[in-house]
């Protein structure tokens, strides 16, 4: 009498290997939904969006994105027959300075992002705004330096206002190239608060992701606008906060966001009133690298 295979395996031995399956195959399906469904981590607290996919999606709006994208990628073809950065050969060699953002209207607030220590469960906020006449940009709010009551954040209270990295056509990668220029020029107006200037540029290495170019940005404070002209020279490497012992200069042809940090542990109201971000070539700064640089292979 023929028995078939399935008859010699135990309950036992069934439930093993239904358990062996699982284990295998509970991983993969999970990443699989995570990255189908958009998930990701959620502090303590924090309410899940449930929301389908379906709903999310508009189709005008993919018009619009599709017809955008067609225009950027024409504007950068025929900007390649006119020069470089679409600028004849003659200008862009001649050029001293260049105005790279400027707030003459509510378009020009969309190319920035504002950021506080919310993001983490701080109670910090900050807003932006056009200024009088929309020609300037003001950043305001108020800071707070008591950590949240989660159990895992100790330091707090942290704002920030950061440019967004420049984009091609179809979400194709660019930056901004500043090799021509050796100063950034601001035009602010404070109130008095020490403030924080960092950098971002592109890296070879993922771990160097969190990279970033750092001084120090001293407002005066009063009515009266101020004129702050800083070396790229003086720019300083510093990751997650940390500075590192391994110093080398800017690549200015690779620069990708800009941004200005509020952090100086002092609670109260603030405000930042912005005018233009440019940059200049200054013939009188000769400085190449303004800290100490170790010789990997040092001569003998």
């Amino acid at each position: 009498m023929a028995v078939s295979r399935a008859t010699h395996f135990t309950p036992a031995v069934r439930f093993l290997g239904s358990c062996y399956k699982q284990r295998l195959l509970a991983p993969h399906l999970s990443v699989g939904w995570r990255a189908i469904s958009g998930g990701e981590y959620r502090r303590p607290g924090q309410t899940q969006d449930n929301t389908p996919i379906w709903k999310k999606f508009d189709f005008n709006k993919g018009v619009e994105g599709i017809r955008k994208h067609l225009t950027l990628l024409k504007n950068e073809f025929l900007g390649r027959w006119a020069g470089p950065e679409g600028k004849p050969l003659i200008e862009h060699i001649l050029e001293q300075t260049r105005v790279i953002w400027e707030f003459r209207g509510p378009e020009s607030l969309e190319q920035w992002t504002v950021s506080s220590d919310q993001e983490i469960g701080g109670r910090s906020e900050a807003y932006l705004k056009l200024g009088r006449n929309n020609a300037t940009c003001l950043m305001y709010g108020t800071l707070c330096s008591a950590p949240p009551r989660d159990g895992e954040t100790r330091y707090s209270g942290y704002c920030t206002l950061r440019s967004k990295p420049p984009m091609g056509s179809f979400d194709s990668k660019k930056h901004h190239d500043w090799s021509s220029f050796n100063t950034l020029h601001l035009r602010i107006r404070g109130d008095g608060r020490p403030w924080m200037i960092n950098v971002g540029a592109e890296t070879y290495f993922s771990h160097q992701k969190d990279d970033m170019y750092s001084y120090f940005l001293y407002t005066r404070g009063g009515p009266y606008w101020q004129d702050v002209k800083i070396p790229f020279s003086k720019f300083f490497l510093s990751s997650r906060g940390r500075i590192q012992d391994d110093q080398h200069p800017l690549w200015l042809d690779k620069v990708n966001t800009i941004g200005i940090t509020l952090g100086d542990k002092a609670d109260g109201p603030f405000q930042l009133e912005i005018d233009f971000v440019a940059v200049c070539n200054d013939r009188a700064h000769t400085e190449a690298f303004a800290y100490e640089v170790y010789k990997r292979n040092p001569e003998v």
